[in-house]
């Protein structure tokens, strides 16, 4: 088997996200967001070859079923519904978001980001921002720093084809690790495409 393939393999990607989820938690500190009250949505990965994508996603395909396959800025994103939750601390995230590469290059593949949901009725990433400064005073006062953190910070609203329910997403980006937080869970946009 191809050492890269394996890298992403279930097996190999259920180990590797102890390693993940600290560096996502120094970056949760780093920008002062108290996470732990907050439902882990799913987890991410990053895979830059078509090839590669397609055989990793039929392996993870072994570990749940797919509910969603959405083209979004042009490319395909994946979603499966783990049968077993990845357990991360007191966190268990049922849900992978598996991207189709895009033309952008990954420095490195395997797990890229984490979307947590901060309950909102905000429809646009702006107004989520200002909840989100509501919700975590030390991350708003830490806010004005993040570039001289190091920490890049993005506002979109990304949208499938279908999708009735606005999702605005506030990402905070930093030496390889995302955390991402928006209002609704990846499971009731899905269901909201069904409407």
């Amino acid at each position: 088997m191809d050492p890269l393939i394996q890298q992403l393999s279930p097996a190999a990607m259920a180990l590797s996200v102890v390693d993940f989820w600290q560096k996502m938690d120094a970056l949760a500190q780093l920008i002062g967001l108290d996470y732990h009250d907050l439902k882990a949505d799913h987890l991410a990965m990053r895979i830059n070859d078509q090839v590669v994508a397609e055989q990793v996603h039929r392996a993870w395909l072994s570990e749940g079923q797919q509910i969603s396959n959405a083209m979004i800025n042009g490319r395909a994103i994946i979603v499966i519904h783990l049968d077993s939750a990845l357990q991360v601390t007191d966190h268990k995230i049922d849900c992978l978001e598996l991207p189709y590469p895009s033309d952008k290059a990954y420095p490195q593949q395997g797990w890229e980001h984490v979307e947590f949901v901060v309950p909102s009725k905000a429809q646009t990433a702006e107004q989520l921002v200002e909840q989100i400064k509501r919700q975590f005073p030390l991350m708003a006062k830490k806010w004005g720093r993040f570039a001289e953190l190091g920490v890049k910070v993005k506002l979109s609203s990304p949208q499938g084809a279908g999708e009735r329910l606005v999702n605005p997403t506030v990402a905070f980006k930093h030496q390889g690790v995302c955390i991402k937080l928006h209002p609704h869970s990846l499971q009731a946009v899905i269901a909201s495409e069904a409407k």
